[in-house]
């Protein structure tokens, strides 16, 4: 049976998204440890996890990167949840039915890992219903001090820290598994 791992990036105070949050991650993260450190996350996936927007975001940007990274983003299959996407490029399926369902059929499917980026929605959904077995959580040296939280109105989910690596630049990534 495959393992879900979910890779986020957020701000000291929590924040995944917003303007201030992007302008202020920009200038502290990418760098070759933070790309060393996917990777390996990526080492042995047998696809991608996404909901639509994160897809969309992705789809946009990958494809026009180079490097190890960027090609095995590129190579890997991507799952995308959504009820509204209809046309995929980018080496990708859109989730039939419900993705609670979907996710739980992949992870059934076969070895190694699915490595889900983005959260919102989809996140919660899979952490409620106990499909995800780690969380990896990269928090960067700044305050956005505006823009969503990560895993916001998800219910009370205890977690046991399994792993925190330094990333550099103050940056580090703590790595989670659910209590069961």
């Amino acid at each position: 049976m495959r393992k879900l791992i979910e890779f986020d990036h957020i701000s000291i105070d929590g924040r995944f998204d917003g303007d201030d949050f992007w302008a202020a991650q920009m200038e502290v993260v990418p760098n070759d440890n933070q790309f060393e450190y996917q990777l390996r996350l990526l080492e042995h996936a047998a696809g991608i996890v996404l909901g639509r927007v994160t897809y969309e975001g992705f789809a946009a940007t990958w494809p026009t990167m180079s490097g190890d990274l960027a090609d095995k983003m590129n190579s890997l299959p991507k799952y995308v949840a959504s009820t509204t996407l209809t046309d995929t490029a980018w080496n990708a399926e859109v989730l039939a039915g419900d993705p609670v369902d979907a996710v739980a059929r992949l992870k059934e499917a076969g070895d190694g890992t699915l490595v889900k980026y983005g959260n919102g929605p989809l996140s919660r959904v899979l952490i409620e219903a106990g499909l995800l077995d780690e969380l990896h959580v990269m928090i960067s040296p700044f305050v956005a001090g505006s823009g969503a939280s990560l895993l916001s109105s998800l219910s009370t989910t205890p977690m046991n820290l399994t792993d925190v690596t330094e990333i550099g630049n103050g940056t580090v990534v703590l790595a989670y598994t659910p209590s069961r």
